[in-house]
């Protein structure tokens, strides 16, 4: 017997990490949460490394 977990990329990883965080402190539904952490993360990406 032999068991397979699917593949989940880092990037899924952290939409879903800061999605998770957005509807625990707001009243967003699960896919404004995951379109919100998108822009969220893509902007956290624009950050130069020296000013994070």
């Amino acid at each position: 017997m032999s068991t397979t977990t699917a593949y989940v990329s880092l990037h899924d990883q952290r939409m879903r990490l800061m999605a998770e965080a957005m509807r625990a402190h707001s009243d967003l539904t699960e896919e404004a949460a995951l379109a919100l952490a998108g822009h969220a993360l893509d902007a956290l990406d624009h950050i130069p490394e020296k000013v994070r």
